[in-house]
């Protein structure tokens, strides 16, 4: 399982499918999650904006993803 470290208090799962280069830009993020592409603690959510905390997992398309957080 992979992970991405949290810069501030959470990230949006459009922004995380972005970041861990699951998908080339906003609009492919978009598409994606609201055809249901992607998984979130288990479970199909379809909102671009869904707000991701540390320890929350991610799944698209075989790969799975922990939200950490950063340490300073």
């Amino acid at each position: 399982m992979e992970q991405l470290k949290l810069r501030g208090d959470y990230i949006t799962l459009g922004q995380l499918l972005k970041a861990a280069g699951l998908v080339d830009d906003g609009v492919e993020a978009k598409e994606r999650i609201r055809a249901g592409e992607a998984l979130v603690n288990g479970e199909t959510d379809t909102r671009r904006g869904k707000k991701l905390y540390p320890g929350d997992v991610v799944s698209f398309h075989g790969t799975e993803i922990e939200v950490v957080r950063e340490i300073h």
